[in-house]
Order: structure tokens, then sequence, then C-alpha cells
């Protein structure tokens, strides 16, 4: 387990939101889930919550602002200056859904989906550096990129970020973990995933840890959702995804991994 009370280095996935239909709903079943308390935003926020656990903040959930939206979890990469970044996105071959602007003084940031097309945000701390508390029940461990594009998805990281790669495949996974350029700490993944259906985008997976993956797992399914992939044994630790009543995805695994 860790808490975190500085900023994170750049290229780290360090923050998770939700934009959902039904916010009631979705509190409800994440306090239930996972222990979250929430806490409301700056009314300036509209109804964007933050979820606690023991007094620090984990993630973040709120009203969809395009109510047509599908209903995910982005992740969020750190930023030292979200305008450069925003430049970089650009040049290697990304697109601005939404270009740099500040929310109030907690920080920078912009939405952006990467060359392959899959949606994620960059986050300039101000006074919101990100998850507090990581590694540990109910919170942030590993944010990994599915892609069918295993190629381009690496190079748009490592023109924008500066990051590089540790191929870990084995058997029939082709896989990296991405390496920040601070320290060369692991703090994310690339998958190659031709499993995708046809109808789902190359996207972000976020991943949760759990005390107890078999209970959050049968919890889950208690609460409306849907096993995606059931408890299964890995090297890496046991794990399961899930898929929530609104329809978001996320994993949960017991073997936290997250770059501190």
């Amino acid at each position: 387990m860790s808490t975190k009370i500085s900023n994170w280095p750049a290229a780290t996935p360090m923050w998770v939101d939700l934009g959902v239909d039904d916010l009631a709903a979705a509190k409800s079943y994440y306090a239930d889930l996972f222990g979250w308390d929430f806490t409301p935003g700056d009314p300036e926020a509209g109804e964007y919550s933050l979820a606690h656990v023991r007094g620090r903040a984990v993630a973040g959930v709120g009203p969809k602002q395009d109510p047509g939206a599908p209903t995910v979890w982005i992740t969020f990469l750190a930023s030292d200056d979200v305008n450069v970044t925003a430049k970089k996105i650009s040049a290697a071959g990304g697109e601005l859904i939404a270009p740099p602007f500040d929310v109030m003084e907690s920080g920078r940031m912009a939405l952006a989906a990467d060359s392959v097309g899959a949606t994620f945000g960059v986050w300039q701390a101000g006074t919101h550096i990100g998850a507090e508390r990581v590694n540990e029940h109910g919170t942030l461990c590993w944010n990994e990129l599915r892609t069918r594009d295993f190629a381009s998805a690496r190079s748009f990281y490592a023109e924008v970020f500066d990051v590089s790669y540790q191929d870990v495949s084995k058997e029939s996974l082709t896989y990296s973990t991405i390496r920040r350029p601070l320290d060369g700490r692991e703090v994310g993944g690339v998958q190659h995933d031709l499993d995708l259906a046809p109808n789902t985008p190359n996207h972000w997976l976020t991943w949760f840890a759990s005390d107890y993956v078999q209970g959050t797992a049968d919890r889950a399914v208690e609460l409306g959702s849907s096993l995606l992939m059931p408890v299964t044994e890995t090297a890496l630790g046991r794990m399961a995804i899930i898929q929530a009543p609104q329809g978001e995805v996320f994993g949960i695994i017991d073997a936290p991994r997250i770059g501190e």
C-alpha cells in the first residue's frame, strides 16, 4: 500500500475518472464494492465527486458531459506541461478531444485520442495531484492499453511521453510494460489484443487492487455486474474483469504494481 502527497512523475498513469448517466447509482455501487466515500467537488465543477479511501482521493466520478458518450473509466497520465504534451499528441498522430484547459486551482488537463483511437487524459497537477492512495484494496494499481495495433501504440506514447518499454511477452501474450523517463520504473502496460470484439475500440483498462478477488467479483455480480473474465489465477496474481451495471469495464487484481 502507498500514500502519495507529492506530484506524480511525468508519464505516470495517476488518476482515473468515470462519467455516468446515474450518478447516485454509481456512487452506491462503488461505495458497496470498494468502500469508497465521496466528497463533492467545488460547486463550479457540477456534481463531479472525489472518491476517497481512508481520507485520501482515489478516483473521480461525475455525470456525463455528453449523455450519448459510452460509460468508461478514463486513464490520466501525468504531465509537467499539458500545453507541450498536447502539441506532441497532435504531432504524433493523436487527436485532441478537449484542448488544454484549467480546472480551477486543481490543475490543467486535456483529453485526447491516441494514434490508435484510445481515449486518455493528461493532467498537470495544481492543488490536486491525482491518486493519493494506491496499491491497496479499492485503489488504482495498474493501467494498460489494449490495442490491435501494438507497434503504432507503442510508438505514439514513446514520442509523446518519452517512455521506453520492457518486453514481457510469453506464449500467446504479446505485452510490454511502460517505463517512465524519470527513473525507468514500470508504471503501465501495452497489450497486443487481437481478441477485442469488433465493436470494442482500442482502450485503456483500469485495474483496482483487491484483498480478496473472488469475494469482490462475487459481490460485483450481486450488485448487477457481469464478469467479462471470471476469476483467474495468473503468474501476476488472481484477477477478474468486471462490467459494472452502467457499462464501464475495469479489472481487479491482488498484485499491486503501480509505480510510486
